[in-house]
């Protein structure tokens, strides 16, 4: 098997807080092939975007990356030089993230935001050009025009697209897409979705995507990981995992998810309340919440190795 694009072992985060130190991301392994879909999915909470910007680099303060081993096509991240890394982000690793209006300077056009970007890390000359070709190919109308425009004067799908052509302006590799499609109607969801997933089939590229949407996990990605309080618990083949969940979570997960049928009663609904990441319980961290808890789940669970690209925390996953 050829080396993954982004490989990640063992990541651990900590910051302090009054309450103690948490740790958003608890041991972390993940691999990213070279033009794969891989979905990270979880409550809002579960450490899904501290860990997904732990990846490159991108929590604050850099200090906070405590333990483990980043690698992004054969190179240590967390050993390369500041200068080094920015240009590796701008070129070769991209990000999208969750709230479009507060990613974009308010008072600077949108061309020139995009433009700048390719300027300093592209051929200046052609950076023009470039934006306006990705508009187009984003759907923006009137692509030129809409370079004067400001953050204010453009809708929320527009704003959206247009932080996707920032991200996609100089080709990387590799693209995290943070919640991409959050606040947006479902309409305007379809379309960008369908643009990222073009996009990543026509650039060559791998992506990243991070929801807490099960819907848009099994329509655009290869392999799926699901978080809680931290952790990975449970990965492996989109389909599998949605088909045959082996985690008590990953079942809450997805029989919590509207079916769009009419049925009697209440959408079931995960009990309790994610844990504080400040005081976890000593085993299984869903364990308080869990149907099935014994025993057993008053011990630490492993990441256990099914077979077949699967794995889950949990001792009964193997049954």
């Amino acid at each position: 098997m050829p080396d993954p694009l982004l490989s990640v072992r063992g990541l651990l985060t900590r910051f302090a807080t009054p309450g103690g130190d948490i740790f958003p991301s608890r041991g972390i392994d993940l691999d990213i092939a070279a033009g794969e879909t891989v979905g990270l999915v979880g409550e809002s909470g579960s450490g899904k975007s501290v860990t997904a910007r732990a990846m490159v680099r991108l929590v604050q303060p850099d200090s906070a990356i405590v333990g483990g081993r980043i690698r992004f096509a054969g190179e240590d991240l967390r050993a390369m030089s500041a200068p080094r890394l920015r240009a590796l982000r701008a070129r070769r690793i991209a990000m999208v993230v969750q709230d479009p209006g507060a990613a974009l300077n308010p008072v600077l056009t949108v061309g020139e935001q995009v433009t700048r970007i390719h300027r300093l890390h592209g051929d200046a000359g052609t950076s023009r050009s470039a934006a306006i070709a990705l508009f187009d190919r984003l759907r923006i109308a009137a692509p030129e025009a809409r370079l004067a425009a400001y953050p204010h004067q453009l809708s929320g799908g527009m704003k959206q697209r247009v932080l996707i052509a920032m991200a996609l302006i100089c080709r990387p590799a590799l693209l995290i897409a943070d919640e991409p499609t959050t606040a947006l109607d479902v309409t305007v969801e379809a379309e960008i979705l369908f643009l990222l997933a073009e996009l990543r089939r026509d650039l060559g590229m791998a992506l990243l995507l991070i929801s807490h949407n099960l819907s848009v996990i099994a329509r655009l990605c290869d392999r799926v990981a699901v978080m809680y309080a931290g952790r990975i618990i449970e990965a492996g083949p989109t389909a599998q995992v949605l088909a045959e969940p082996r985690h008590p979570y990953t079942r809450a997960l997805l029989g919590s998810v509207p079916r769009g049928t009419k049925v009697d009663g209440p959408l079931p609904a995960i009990p309790g309340e994610p844990p504080d990441l400040a005081s976890l319980p000593p085993g299984c961290a869903f364990a308080p919440r869990c149907a099935l808890a014994d025993l057993p789940c008053a011990a630490p669970q492993p990441l256990l190795a099914l077979g077949e690209g699967r794995h889950a925390a949990c001792w009964r996953a193997g049954a």
